[in-house]
């Protein structure tokens, strides 16, 4: 049998409902989770690493960034045919971004957690768990970078979004779709992803605010970030990439003080393009110096400028890691 490595993070997988509250708490350890899916010993030798019981909201880029340097030390052992991470859903997505960014190496790493907790009827956890545990069974699983799998769909760290509040089909690729598959043990997939990058970081820098456009926005927000002692912004702008004229002039007072900015969209599906030129457009933002990216979120944008600032300041860097 090959030998997978399951890290448990915490999330919604790992909750029950707490009596006192009536509300979903953290309280299962990686142990005391094992022993609720028996069945999942017989699919492989299982080794099990508690990390925390951590709620999605809980994680911070620092946790993320311990947990990679986890798994390399693991992944060093030479040990493991795979690794299963369970995370809360909430920041399930950049928890798995990082990963994907900092640890190379062409065993599987699957992301897995539950919109369910296991007080609820039809509790998605075991099979999660146990789809995400097949695919690194499967040889065709190497070298993809970091995998997300639940309620059957397996999509690529740097594409997958969490789309929907509460229904179990949440996690999606919006602008590619699945990577593939897992049906009745079955691993099928149909293409591979993207692209794949890695940056060589020893840390992150996490002093990097996330901005989002809205009608009528004015410079306030933006003034005081970069008043505040941030290191880079993230600007989530309109559409393929423009923002209202006050707004503008706050983007230009952060990029005049020397703060990286990175400009993503709003809109859930889509890249950033300068191919507007009216006050407040894309291609005035361009030629200001502010960074474009093709097709990430913000909160992805964030992660990745995180780690892209640990290496250097310099925009002109930036600019290469971004829109290389």
């Amino acid at each position: 049998m090959k030998n997978i490595l399951i890290i448990f993070t915490g999330g919604t997988i790992s909750m029950k409902i707490d009596e006192e509250t009536g509300g979903a708490v953290p309280h299962f350890s990686g142990t005391e989770m094992m022993k609720l899916m028996p069945q999942i010993n017989q699919l492989a030798k299982i080794e099990v690493c508690d990390f925390g019981k951590y709620p999605g909201p809980h994680m911070t880029p620092e946790l993320m960034f311990t947990l990679s340097q986890k798994v390399r030390e693991y992944l060093s052992n030479g040990n493991y045919d795979g690794i299963v991470i369970t995370h809360g859903t909430d920041t399930l997505e950049e928890t798995a971004y990082l990963l994907d960014l900092t640890i190379k190496t062409p065993v599987p790493i699957v992301l897995t957690g539950s919109m369910k907790n296991s007080s609820d009827e039809g509790w998605d956890g075991p099979r999660n768990l146990s789809d995400s545990i097949t695919i690194c069974l499967n040889n065709n699983s190497r070298d993809l970078g970091v995998l997300v799998c639940l309620n059957g769909e397996i999509n690529a760290a740097s594409e997958v979004t969490k789309t929907h509040t509460e229904d179990i089909e949440t996690f999606h690729s919006l602008d590619f779709g699945a990577l593939g598959f897992v049906d009745r043990g079955r691993v099928i997939f149909n293409r591979l992803p993207r692209k794949l990058e890695h940056i060589d970081s020893n840390g992150l820098n996490s002093k990097v605010d996330l901005i989002k456009c809205y009608a009528g926005m004015d410079d306030k927000f933006f003034r005081f970030s970069a008043d505040s002692g941030v290191n880079g912004l993230v600007v989530e702008a309109m559409g393929v990439g423009n923002v209202p004229p006050p707004a503008f002039e706050g983007i230009k007072y952060v990029v005049e003080k020397g703060i990286p900015v990175v400009l993503v969209s709003r809109c859930p599906a889509g890249e950033t393009l300068d191919i507007y030129g009216y006050p407040g457009a894309g291609k005035w933002l361009y030629k200001m110096g502010v960074i474009f990216t093709d097709y990430l979120n913000g909160q992805k944008a964030r992660i990745k400028l995180m780690l892209a600032l640990n290496k250097t300041a310099d925009c002109a860097e930036l600019k290469k890691i971004f829109e290389g």
